[in-house]
Formats: structure tokens, C-alpha cells, sequence
């Protein structure tokens, strides 16, 4: 174990896909990294069950066992982890500082991959059925759900966009919206409306999700009259938006919408020897090997960074 007032090359800060990759490359350019993984190490892929979409794996793989086997990988060629909470960053001079619950950790330069949070429901079943019937992403999971009847909550951009993605496999998506009208682009609303497989359930809301071991319907409650009926589907895909994690961050970093933002084409932040990675920056694609991408991206920009500036 490594002594407690070492200046590190680099901390990572987050443990998804896109902290684990930038592990990875990091411990093999020899910058002995260090990870912060958090108490809920993983990051949004311990939540889903099958990913079929990541390249390697023929037969698919299942979320936590993938983020597990990149764990062992970065592991392997010398990552250390620490298993707590970051509570507090200092940016302001260098070495940078670090502070977990009961550790202090100065590095030269930072990795932040702290992902974003799918906004959820918060009703009951909802939690229990995620990855057996809720997902909150179509373009990871619409491909399981073929012939089969779904509903999409939401009534922003996303939620048009996973309705309509969602067609492609499903006999019939229903948009549930807790009010009259979208708050969706002109552009994407027309796309919606146009779709003959998509149907609209206005001022309502899900109010309970229900299956035994997978979604078989869910209950709506009338914002209008407060009445409640039942409603069976296959699948519900939850699409009112994603929060960064970047509290921490707030006032330390340049920020557009809650999100990081990089320069140009790099993962380089607005502080020098500050890199972020991941659903964290990005908006726009938050797939697993997007985040992986950026991740390599940010380990290399970390690199060269020290090399210039050691």
C-alpha cells in the first residue's frame, strides 16, 4: 500500500466504463492511478442486466459481471482503488486535492468520471422491475423487447426520440405525458405524431409499476380527476433526463447544464491537468463504449499533460 502523503500522478475519480478504461491506460503508461470508486462502484451499468451491445461479447454480457471484468483489468496492470465517497476537491493550486470521508489524496493531475443519473419515476415496483421491464435507456435495451407493447415517459426531446427508436421493434409505443402537450422540439413532436405505431396518454402519470420478476402493466393516475387505471404493457422506458454528477464540481469547473465541459476535441476541463470522461461531458450518445472511448481519450490527454508539465 502506498503511503498516505504520496503525490500521485493521477486520481481517477469515478468507476464506470470510462474511469475503469482510463485505469487501464493509465496504469500501463506506469502512472500508478489511483481510483475513487465510490460506495456505488460500477456506475449505471450495475443496474442493467444484459448488455449486447458492447463489442467482444458474441452472447452478450451481463452489466455488473462487464464492470466487474474491467475492474480486474485495470486492476491487473496496477490500479489501486479506494472504496469511498469523494466529499470535497481543491483544484485551486497544484498538487490537486483529493478528500474522501477519511482520506486526503494530492495528485498532479485528475481523471473525473462520475457518469450522470437517469431521473427516475419513484414509484413503487419501479426500482424492484429496472432490467426485468424499466430501463431508462432505448438504445440499450429496445432491441429485447420485439413484438411487444411499451410505453415511453416523458415528453422531451429524449422521449420522442426513445418513442420512435422504439417502434423499430415494438407492435405499438405509448407516450405517457403529465400534460396536454410536449414540451418536445416542433421537429421531433411532428416525427412522434406522424408515427402510426405511436399512440399518446395525456395529463397522466405512472403511478406504480407491476409484474412478478418483469413488468406486466403499470398504474396511471389522471392529473386532471386523480383517477387511477390500470394499464398492462411489456416494458417501460423512462426518458424525463439524466442529472450529471457534478455537485462536487460546482464553482470548481466550467459547467454547461450541469455537465462538464472539455475543450475542443480533448477531455482537457477548464483547470490545466483537469480531465473528465464519460457521461459526465456527454449528453448526447451515453452508451458504455462511447464512455469507454473517451476514457482512453482522457488517460492519454492526462499523459501527455504530465509529460509537458512535469
Amino acid at each position: 500500500m502506498s503511503e498516505e502523503n504520496e503525490v500521485r500522478e493521477v486520481a481517477i475519480i469515478g468507476s464506470g466504463p470510462a474511469g475503469l478504461t482510463a485505469a487501464v491506460y493509465a496504469a500501463r503508461a506506469d502512472l500508478h492511478p489511483i481510483m475513487i470508486e465510490g460506495m456505488e462502484a460500477g456506475g449505471q451499468l450495475m443496474l442493467t442486466t444484459e448488455v449486447e451491445n458492447y463489442p467482444g461479447f458474441v452472447d452478450g454480457i451481463m452489466g455488473p459481471e462487464l464492470m466487474t471484468t474491467m475492474r480486474k483489468q485495470a486492476e491487473r496492470f496496477g490500479t489501486e482503488y479506494l472504496t469511498d465517497n469523494v466529499t470535497e476537491v481543491d483544484f485551486s493550486a497544484r498538487p490537486f486535492t483529493v478528500k474522501t470521508s477519511d482520506r486526503e489524496i494530492k495528485a498532479k493531475s485528475i481523471i473525473i468520471s462520475t457518469g450522470a443519473s437517469a431521473r427516475m419515476l419513484n414509484v413503487p415496483g419501479e426500482r424492484e422491475l429496472l432490467g426485468h421491464g424499466v430501463s431508462t435507456c432505448a438504445t440499450c435495451d429496445g432491441f429485447f423487447f420485439r413484438d411487444k407493447e411499451l410505453i415511453v415517459v416523458g415528453g422531451g426531446d429524449s422521449a420522442m426520440e426513445e418513442a420512435t427508436f422504439l417502434t423499430k421493434f415494438a407492435t405499438k409505443v405509448t407516450v405517457v405525458h403529465r400534460r396536454d402537450a410536449l414540451r418536445a422540439s416542433k421537429i421531433m413532436q411532428d416525427r412522434a405524431l406522424a408515427n402510426e405505431k405511436i399512440e399518446f396518454k395525456w395529463n397522466a402519470v405512472v403511478s406504480e409499476v407491476y409484474g412478478d420478476g418483469k413488468v406486466a402493466g403499470v398504474k396511471l393516475t389522471d392529473t386532471a380527476t386523480g383517477e387511477v387505471s390500470d394499464f398492462p404493457t411489456d416494458g417501460v422506458f423512462v426518458a424525463i433526463g439524466h442529472d450529471p454528477n457534478t455537485k462536487l464540481f460546482e464553482g470548481k469547473l466550467d459547467l454547461a447544464e450541469g455537465y462538464i465541459k472539455t475543450a475542443g476535441e480533448t477531455t482537457a476541463t477548464s483547470v490545466p491537468g483537469v480531465f473528465a470522461a464519460g457521461d459526465v461531458v456527454d449528453f448526447r450518445y451515453r452508451q458504455a463504449v462511447t464512455a469507454a472511448g473517451m476514457g482512453c481519450m482522457a488517460a492519454i490527454d492526462a499523459e501527455r499533460w504530465l509529460e509537458a508539465n512535469h
